[in-house]
């Protein structure tokens, strides 16, 4: 019986044990920090043995194949010593797609992921395609498994992930941008980064589809450092491409394998430029899959975006306040930005990434952002850089205050916009947690009474 060790008892970890079990695999679970009563009275019901708070390595470092939590580095001790034995260290989605007969359609990008993965699932499965969604979003491709497989499979996967992959092969697959992010993970060199990503195309051949964003520099690097045998499809909102998808602004027009589309923006329930590019990636991917232009439609109209990404949570006194809590890095919030006309206040802030802000000065410089309200422990770096642009600045780390003056300050038809640039972990847990403070602070606000 072969042995296999799952580093991490999260949720991609829990699904990867219990497949690996009803594969017939020797499992053991390792978590270095503490694993939750229900995942352990999982494991005790599979029989399958576990440990916390410790790595027994001698235990590990004899197994015939060891699955790692993405959010393990590679460059952790034991993981180190079983590449060095030749173990193999794949993800859970490399796992999952050994038992799969599913066509998949992955998707990766620093920015839009997330959004386009569940457009593109909802498309597929609003026209009645057998689809399931997996990934980086919702419960673990493996754990589905257990339960039934899928003629599609559409799955949001990040760098982290395609790292741990040998054979998995995509029927389509769509790279939304890269911009600089977890440089940490890549020994902060961006090339290495760009290849994390680049590598998710490097098992398909010319019956694959790969669909690019045309305007992104940084994936046409990664082409040029690793070419794309699949057959590309693009997608802009400055040129139409030969086949892919196009938006002038007003409409969204599709050229995809001899099936043509035209969609009209007003019939999106996503808005912003950066939704465009969401709705376009996602619609080339569903005609690819076999969806026409009615299906399209129906799609679009319908489709509700998650949480946390520029959601609407109310409109009080004329003004609107959007949750962007997602939006963790500067690129997302220069879509935020620039997703408006109207005046706003910003509220930004947070663990700082190496950010460099300068590229939201065009959106910031002209007057449309009346005030930011800065929120983080250590607010310096924003102040610095948009004091010359951004007439009232002020700082807190409560973010019921900082919802409290960005009523104070904003006026009818303007806009409040939590888009924080940042990471979460010095005031929250998460962004999932940031961005329901905000809404409940927002919630909880009064109108305001006239004079």
């Amino acid at each position: 019986m072969k042995r296999l060790v799952v580093l991490g008892a999260g949720e991609s970890g829990l699904g990867a044990a219990l497949l690996a079990k009803r594969e017939g695999y020797a499992v053991f679970v390792s978590d270095g920090g503490n694993i939750g009563e229900a995942r352990k009275v999982q494991l005790q019901t599979a029989g399958i043995e576990f440990e916390e708070g410790k790595h027994d390595e001698e235990r590990i470092l004899a197994a015939d194949l060891i699955i790692k939590s993405p959010g393990i580095p590679s460059t952790v001790a034991v993981v180190q010593q079983a590449m060095q034995k030749g173990i193999a260290v794949v993800d859970e989605l490399e796992f999952a797609s050994r038992y799969s007969k599913g066509k998949v359609i992955a998707i990766t990008g620093t920015n839009g992921k997330t959004t386009t993965t569940l457009l593109t699932y909802h498309l597929l499965k609003e026209a009645g395609w057998d689809v399931g969604l997996a990934g980086n979003v919702g419960k673990s491709w493996a754990g589905q498994l257990l339960e039934g497989d899928h003629a599609w499979w559409v799955i949001e996967i990040s760098s982290f992930q395609i790292d741990g992959l040998e054979s998995l092969k995509p029927h389509i697959a769509l790279l939304t941008n890269i911009t600089p992010d977890h440089l940490d993970r890549y020994h902060y060199q961006m090339e290495r980064y760009i290849d994390s990503k680049m590598a998710l195309f490097k098992n398909m051949d010319q019956r694959d589809a790969a669909i690019l964003n045309l305007e992104d520099p940084f994936s046409k690097t990664g082409i040029d450092r690793a070419p794309v045998q699949a057959s590309i499809y693009r997608i802009s909102l400055v040129q139409k491409p030969s086949q892919g998808g196009f938006s002038g602004g007003e409409s969204l027009v599709f050229e995809v394998a001899g099936t043509t589309a035209t969609i009209q923006v007003a019939d999106l329930t996503i808005q912003g430029k950066h939704n465009l590019l969401n709705a376009l990636g996602a619609g080339v991917a569903a005609l690819l899959a076999g969806l026409n232009e009615a299906q399209l439609l129906s799609g679009y109209q319908t489709f509700k975006n998650a949480a946390h990404r520029m959601e609407l949570v109310r409109v009080l006194d004329g003004v609107r306040y959007i949750n962007d809590s997602k939006g963790t890095n500067v690129e997302a919030t220069f879509y935020a930005l620039g997703s408006y006309k109207a005046p706003m206040i910003w509220i930004a802030g947070g663990v700082d990434k190496g950010n460099d802000y300068a590229v939201l000065t065009p959106l910031v410089g002209n007057g449309q952002v009346k005030a930011l309200i800065c929120l983080g422990t250590n607010n310096e770096k924003l102040k610095t850089a948009f004091a010359p642009h951004i007439a009232q600045i002020r700082e807190t780390q409560d973010l019921r205050q900082a919802v409290a003056w960005a009523q104070e300050l904003a006026e009818d038809q303007e806009v409040v916009l939590l888009s924080p640039a940042c990471a979460s972990f010095d005031l929250f847990k998460n962004y999932e947690d940031r961005g329901d403070q905000f809404k409940a602070a927002v919630a909880a606000l009064l109108q305001k009474q006239s004079a």
